[in-house]
C-alpha cells in the first residue's frame, strides 16, 4: 500500500454538554444548522449525528464532521460558524487529521 492515494481529511468529534437544554437547543437550531451545513457542504465529506451506545434510544450525544481539508485552521473555522457550536451545545470539540483509506466516501480503496 503507497501513502501517495490516501486522501487526509479532518473529523471534528464533538461531544454535547449532558441534560436537557442540548436536546432542546438541537431541537429549536436544527433547521438552522441543516442550512448550514448545505452553505458548506462542497467541504464536507460526511457529517451526522452521534448516539448514545444504546441504539434503539437514538438518543443524540453529538455530531461527527469530516471536513475535505487539511488545514486545521479552515475546520476550525467552519466548526466555530456552526449554530450548534455558536449556541455552546457541544460540551467539547476535538479535530483531528482522519486519513480515508476506504470506503465508498473516498472512492473505493487507497491500495
Amino acid at each position: 500500500m503507497t501513502d501517495n492515494n490516501i486522501k487526509l481529511f479532518i473529523a471534528a468529534f464533538c461531544i454535547d454538554h449532558a441534560g436537557e437544554e442540548p436536546a432542546r437547543l438541537r431541537k429549536e437550531l436544527a433547521a438552522a444548522h441543516l442550512t448550514y451545513i448545505e452553505s458548506i457542504m462542497e467541504h464536507i465529506l460526511l457529517a451526522g449525528p452521534l448516539f448514545d451506545s444504546n441504539h434503539e434510544d437514538k438518543k443524540t450525544i453529538g455530531s461527527l464532521l469530516v471536513y475535505k481539508t487539511q488545514n486545521m485552521e479552515q475546520a476550525q473555522a467552519w466548526l466555530e460558524q456552526d449554530p450548534y457550536y455558536a449556541a455552546n451545545i457541544w460540551q467539547s470539540t476535538e479535530l483531528r487529521f482522519f486519513r480515508g483509506a476506504a470506503g465508498d466516501a473516498v472512492g473505493g480503496r487507497a491500495w
